[in-house]
């Protein structure tokens, strides 16, 4: 299949490696022509403007946006539009929030536009080896694009969540759903580190990942970061709350869902921006392993940037 990636930062960039692995044509544009470099480097077409883009790609075109959620999809939704053309398929792969997913299908729909939304998870790993695609969109279109998720998604990995806004709002959920087991296993080291025993703490880390209950990916990465830093001496416990915790949180308010567990997790990372914690390091650690996310040095005065979204 043809795509236009439009985004090259860590997630963009190997999602683009992960397609052209597969034997897909991808026509990559980002605003920093470096980046576009980088990709071309990688077997890539770069494009350094989005008209060139989108001459660069047979109809019906795929456009698959990397860009963060809000202002940037609509500023980039802005300048790719007067370049496409009735059954053009726009894929935003970010985390936006379904209401303007929704909003921005209406707009798109009018021109015949047909967009579709991908709530993407995995981080960075997942983005270059198997991703786990949640995806919004008419059944059609599904099917069209069902080829290039089967190759670039992990086993099982990818879903028809059903119409569009649903990849989303999935997507929205799972990263509240994430929230609280970060912090779980936040507490659970702080509570080890603190107590009254010499623990390695990255032995305990994996002994936990074979065979326990809580075992997993998230586990295993836990083990990867102590063995960098086995008390997490280098970094700050500053855990910057990225958009879909709080979005999560109003939805389950809105529809009246019990959720505290989502919600004391979002007040945590709004605390941790007040106040360091071993806790705090654990989850800062976590979110650099999977996503990517730079913690801030523990010598760092005052609190940075959000991160981009897990």
């Amino acid at each position: 299949m043809e795509i236009g990636l439009v985004g090259l930062g860590r997630m963009g960039l190997n999602l683009a490696i992960n397609m052209l692995s597969h034997g897909h044509r991808v026509v990559a544009y980002n605003r920093s022509p470096e980046r576009v470099r980088v990709a071309e480097k990688e077997g890539a077409t770069g494009a350094y403007s989005l008209d060139e883009l989108a001459a660069k790609l047979a109809a019906p075109r795929v456009v698959w946006l990397m860009v963060p959620a809000g202002r940037p999809v609509d500023e980039m939704l802005d300048g790719l539009v007067p370049h496409l053309s009735s059954e053009d398929i726009v894929i935003d792969g970010g985390n936006s929030h379904y209401q303007d997913t929704l909003r921005r299908h209406a707009t798109l729909s009018q021109r015949g536009i047909r967009l579709v939304d991908i709530g993407t998870s995995g981080g960075v790993e997942g983005a270059r080896n198997g991703v786990c695609a949640m995806v919004g969109a008419d059944p059609e279109v599904f099917s069209f694009i069902e080829p290039l998720l089967q190759d670039i998604s992990a086993k099982h990995g990818y879903l028809h969540t059903g119409p569009v806004g649903s990849g989303h709002f999935a997507k929205m959920v799972h990263n509240g759903v994430e929230y609280g087991m970060l912090q779980a296993i936040g507490e659970g080291f702080e509570l080890l580190e603190r107590g009254p025993f010499a623990f390695d703490l990255a032995a305990i880390a994996r002994v936990w990942n074979h065979g326990s209950v809580i075992r997993g990916w998230l586990m295993a990465l836990m083990e990867q970061a102590f063995r960098k830093d086995p008390r997490l001496d280098g970094i700050r416990g500053v855990v910057h709350s990225s958009g879909e915790g709080l979005w999560a949180v109003k939805a389950a308010l809105d529809l009246g869902v019990p959720a505290p567990v989502m919600a004391i997790s979002l007040l945590v990372r709004y605390r941790s921006e007040q106040e360091d914690s071993f806790a705090g390091k654990v989850v800062a650690a976590l979110r650099r392993e999977f996503g990517g996310h730079p913690p801030e040095p523990a010598a760092a005065q005052g609190a940075a940037p959000a991160g981009a979204d897990e």
